[in-house]
């Protein structure tokens, strides 16, 4: 009786302990159950959010573009390929969407990829017997041109997939470089490291959106998957103040420099000095964006890059002396030298022989050392004229809108110092600080702000975010002062003894200041010997009413013995600015050669028929290439009396378009031909054309597809 009485209270004890646990954990389901959560977390977010899948909608990052609306960045697409290798993601067998022959597919993929199918063969593989839903193909496998994605996908390989990708592109290559930049994939997104790419990155990058659903186990999309899309909103578009035919016409001009005197450097800058639009910029070394491997030089020396300016600074000089009153052009002094101290002679840049007793204006024609010493020793005074020097900015940034900007430096501790300053040794500047400066003496006095950015544009609304306008910074002089010295600085090109005369144009008239400055040498004092020395122009056209002012410095070019040493800055020069001047329809002011200028305008073409436009357009001086075999003209790639650049390319696109053979063409010319002709255009690597995957000679239809491979 007692053994039965001890097994009753137990089993009560336990039914009690039982009863109490599950009451406890029936009232813990009733409260989930009513609450719906479990440790402060909602079960069904929870639940939602495990079965929901998200994913970035990446926004495309902003076009960089010209004054004209010429695409110089914008977002290509390129591909990355991945293989299911897991039988579990097939739900129809008979229609298999994972890799069911990994010989087979290894060996197809690996030569349009540019990968060994052994390679490939293996990471399938272990894919599989790792139980992986899907493997990648490493560095082989991405960055793939829709070319390669097109064969890929010709080969209709079961557990093939591709994701798309963007990769920033630049169509002229070389071009404008140390301007626009360069934007590449970082951490996942294409981000600005330099250039115009990096000083606007918010503005172009953009801001990405994203898309979630709710899927099962599998990956598969609901019947109801409560599908959420936040659109992404693309970057704004930059219009720069670049001119892109006068920026190629820059890039060819500095690029035959390049070859022909191999100099260390150039730099050159064309300007509109009333409004301080940069409408052409750019230096050597460069790159191309697209391939930035073995850079010799990011910076953009324009802006970044001080060296003593050598005489190019006398125009300042002497436009501070007219200024205060100081200057007769008619004044007599002796050239050749000028003691400055005990220690410091000055000498005229012919070993200090001189010219005698000569005329100020004749001094200055001549490129004297010593009259600019004589104005700042004897007219104006050291403290004068460094307040001019301050009034021009030398001592300061000039504010344009591009990052890396360094000023030079105003020497001006000794006596030596301050009177070679005059003549621009010691002293340093940028060709953007010369350039600013030079626009106070063709701007009636008035000194602009230079800048490259011409407006942002919304590329939703179209609406401009951003308008850039005319800056004035500083009134260093007076438009009388201005007006004088152009006409002297138009004597220096003119006269017979000016150093300027291998700059006079044919068309139009110069003003300007040549520069030779010498080389400081890492062993103290300066290098010697022909070519070792900054040659620099600054010059301005037409000369009573300048248009647009051009700085120019090309630094230790290799030269002949018989070699003039303005010859690589005068070809630079004279080759821009005339042909810039006439693509501007500026009206020449020196007639010798009327008849030439209209010869440099289209001709009406319209009505004509191909074989007379094309004799028309090749009178007019073009290099013309005619598509197809049609007698009828369909459209060409020029307008009437549009200004023509002398080589120019125009193409004539007949009435039966057939391919033409593209090899040596530029990218600029590849983009405008599949523009005339509507073709869905693919470009791979930069420079030169070299392959293309439409033979010479087949009839094209619109958005036929070409592929075209350059070469640098």
């Amino acid at each position: 009786m007692k053994k039965n009485k001890t097994t009753q209270k137990m089993a009560i004890t336990l039914l009690s302990i039982f009863s109490v646990l599950f009451l406890v954990l029936a009232g813990r389901f009733l409260f989930i159950q009513a609450s719906g959560e479990v440790a402060g977390n909602n079960l069904i977010e929870y639940a939602a959010d495990k079965r929901t899948d998200a994913y970035k909608l990446e926004a495309t990052r902003g076009k960089i573009l010209d004054r004209n609306g010429m695409e110089l960045a914008y977002d290509q697409p390129t591909y990355s390929i991945y293989a299911i290798v897991t039988e579990k993601y097939s739900t129809d067998k008979d229609n298999p969407i994972h890799v069911t022959d990994v010989d087979k597919t290894a060996e197809e993929i690996a030569p349009i990829i540019g990968a060994n199918a052994a390679d490939i063969k293996e990471r399938l593989q272990k894919g599989i017997d790792d139980d992986l839903w899907q493997v990648e193909f490493g560095a082989a496998g991405s960055g793939l041109s829709q070319d390669q994605k097109k064969k890929i996908e010709k080969l209709d390989l079961p557990g093939i997939q591709f994701t798309e990708e963007a990769k920033r592109f630049y169509p002229n290559g070389t071009f404008a470089s140390q301007i626009i930049g360069l934007a590449q994939r970082k951490d996942g997104v294409i981000t600005g490291l330099t250039g115009i790419e990096q000083q606007l990155n918010d503005q172009l990058a953009g801001k990405d959106g994203k898309i979630s659903y709710e899927r099962d186990g599998y990956g598969t999309k609901l019947i109801n998957p409560n599908e959420q899309v936040q659109a992404a909103h693309d970057g704004d578009k930059v219009y720069l103040t670049i001119d892109q035919k006068i920026q190629t016409l820059l890039e060819d001009t500095l690029t035959q420099v390049d070859k022909k005197y191999n100099p260390k450097k150039v730099s050159a800058i064309v300007m509109n000095p009333k409004t301080g639009e940069i409408v052409a910029m750019s230096n050597r070394p460069s790159y191309d964006p697209n391939n930035p491997e073995n850079v010799e030089n990011w910076y953009n020396d324009s802006i970044s890059n001080p060296m003593e300016p050598g005489s190019t600074m006398k125009m300042f000089t002497v436009a501070s002396a007219i200024e205060e009153g100081k200057w007769n052009p008619d004044e007599k002094y002796m050239s050749g030298t000028y003691k400055v101290d005990s220690t410091t002679t000055i000498s005229d840049w012919n070993s200090g022989k001189g010219w005698d007793s000569i005329s100020y204006l004749e001094g200055m024609q001549r490129s004297s050392n010593v009259m600019v010493a004589n104005i700042v020793d004897k007219k104006i005074g050291e403290d004068t004229f460094l307040e001019y020097l301050k009034k021009f900015n030398f001592d300061q940034k000039t504010g344009i809108d591009l990052p890396g900007e360094v000023p030079g430096t105003i020497l001006y501790n000794y006596q030596s110092e301050k009177i070679s300053t005059s003549f621009g040794q010691g002293t340093t500047a940028t060709p953007i600080q010369m350039i600013t400066a030079a626009t106070a003496i063709a701007n009636d006095g008035k000194m602009v702000t230079p800048h490259i950015i011409d407006k942002i544009v919304d590329p939703d609304t179209d609406k401009v975010v951003e308008q850039k306008k005319t800056e004035v910074q500083g009134n260093p002089i007076s438009k009388e002062t201005a007006d004088e010295t152009l006409k002297i600085l138009e004597s220096v090109v003119t006269s017979e003894h000016g150093t300027g005369k291998p700059y006079k144009l044919d068309d139009y008239s110069v003003a300007g200041k040549t520069g030779t400055a010498q080389i400081p040498s890492p062993n103290g004092g300066y290098m010697s010997g022909k070519g070792n020395y900054l040659f620099s122009f600054l010059g301005m056209a037409p000369a009573d009413d300048p248009e647009l002012v051009m700085y120019v410095s090309v630094l230790q070019p290799e030269l002949e013995a018989s070699e003039l040493d303005s010859a690589p800055t005068s070809f630079i020069f004279k080759n821009v600015m005339e042909n810039a001047l006439h693509y501007m329809d500026i009206s020449p002011d020196q007639t010798s050669n009327q008849e030439d200028i209209t010869e440099k305008r289209v001709p009406n073409i319209d009505g004509m028929s191909t074989r007379a436009t094309k004799k028309a357009l090749e009178n007019a001086g073009m290099d013309v290439v005619v598509i197809g075999n049609g007698e009828d003209v369909a459209k060409t790639s020029v307008d009437d009396e549009e200004k023509v650049i002398e080589g120019q390319r125009a193409i004539i696109v007949t009435d039966q378009p057939t391919m033409p053979d593209i090899t040596g063409w530029s990218m600029r010319e590849v983009l405008e031909l599949s523009e005339l002709l509507e073709l869905d255009i693919e470009t791979i690597d930069s420079g030169y054309a070299k392959l293309q995957s439409i033979k010479k000679g087949t009839k094209l239809n619109k958005n036929d597809y070409l592929a075209v491979e350059f070469s640098t």
